[in-house]
């Protein structure tokens, strides 16, 4: 069983890491839609200057790049899965009850993967994880200073 939860702590932070960076990849590309009109979508013109749906590919540009990066990942992902709660009831939920036909299956996805991100952090390959490391050799040199 030891080799078990090697395998877990090696690769759990690793997996998380990778979770975070293609959901952040995936979102950013729905501001870079809502915001530049790239990738070209359908409907033509962008939203209208601070209508909902401008607010949401700031959020979505916005907090895809600090989740890509791994930057403030648990206020950010909590911030954006309430956002992908937000979004599902009013634009998609009317439509029908059945996510499959509703188009609402990646908003929900976004809002249970981002809660999950709040709570678990960023994972490896992150600034969290960098300034986490400079944080506690910095609390380190100040016990060492102190004692």
């Amino acid at each position: 069983m030891p080799e078990t939860r090697t395998f877990a702590l090696t690769w759990g932070p690793r997996l998380l890491g990778v979770l975070r960076i293609v959901a952040a990849l995936i979102f950013l590309e729905h501001g870079t839609q809502k915001l530049f009109g790239f990738p070209a979508r359908a409907g033509g013109a962008g939203p209208e200057l601070f209508s909902l749906f401008w607010f949401a590919g700031v959020l979505e540009l916005g907090g895809g790049l600090l989740l890509l990066a791994g930057l403030f990942t648990r206020p950010v992902a909590f911030l954006l899965s309430g956002q992908m709660a937000v979004a599902y009831f009013l634009v998609h939920a009317p439509k029908s009850l059945f996510p499959a036909l509703n188009g609402g299956d990646a908003a929900i996805l976004y809002c249970f993967v981002f809660l999950y991100l709040s709570v678990a952090g960023a994972g490896a390959w992150s600034l969290d994880a960098i300034r986490g490391r400079q944080g506690q050799a910095v609390h380190g040199a100040l016990r060492r200073g102190a004692a």
